[in-house]
């Protein structure tokens, strides 16, 4: 009897040892798998995983950045520049035009020098550049045709006019003496031209000097920079 309680007596501590190690590998287990499970949710908890929100941050700022200039007055500047230029340029090349009845007025006047001369006299009264095309075409009163041109009067270059500025254009009326008939004008019709070398339609009628008297050897100069030039020929 003795014997089977003892055999009793030590299974039940083997059973009961048995029973604790399980326990403490059962506790040890469950401290192993919940170690993890905080591990694994510390990055949402802790400081450290801070730093991503500033760069979600920057983010948000760089991808609405570009948005901004969109409504910022900056990006209308360049736009307003580029309106204007057109502008500008087309204004310009509206300005300069050929030298015409509309945007001039011309004179004659008698010189004592040389004799038997006329010197034209062309001011803009435009607001732009006119550019004062060969030489005025005449028309006298009573002549069967345009008055004779000079051609080895022609400038270098066009002559432009800013507004009020000047150019000048030499008339000889008559050749050497006694060589054509001689006509009296009152008037005198004076044609502009074109830059292609025909003339506009509408003449300046100007009035001449007193016993103005011409033939068919005279002729008029290219108009000039300087009534000097205009007078030399």
């Amino acid at each position: 009897m003795r014997t089977h309680r003892f055999r009793t007596t030590t299974l039940a501590a083997t059973a009961l040892v048995a029973a604790l190690s399980l326990t403490a590998c059962a506790g040890n287990e469950g401290t192993k798998s919940a170690g993890p499970a905080p591990a694994a949710s510390a990055p949402a908890a802790t400081g450290t995983d801070a730093a991503p929100g500033p760069a979600a941050s920057e983010t948000a700022e760089s991808s609405a950045s570009p948005a901004a200039p969109a409504s910022s007055g900056e990006n209308t500047a360049p736009h307003s520049a580029t309106t204007k230029a057109p502008q500008a340029t087309s204004a310009a090349s509206a300005a300069r035009t050929a030298c015409t009845t509309a945007n001039t007025r011309v004179t004659v006047t008698q010189v004592s020098r040389p004799v038997n001369h006329l010197l034209l006299t062309l001011k803009n009264t435009g607001s732009g550049l006119c550019d004062a095309y060969y030489a005025p075409h005449l028309g006298f009163d009573g002549a069967q045709s345009v008055f004779p041109i000079l051609e080895d009067s022609k400038p270098q270059a066009v002559v432009t006019l800013a507004p009020g500025e000047e150019a000048y254009a030499g008339i000889g009326l008559t050749g050497e003496p006694g060589q054509s008939k001689l006509y009296k004008s009152k008037n005198l019709r004076v044609f502009f031209a074109k830059r292609n070398g025909s003339t506009y339609d509408k003449p300046a009628t100007l009035k001449l000097p007193a016993e103005t008297s011409w033939d068919e050897n005279g002729f008029v100069t290219y108009w000039q920079a300087d009534r000097a030039t205009a007078l030399m020929f």
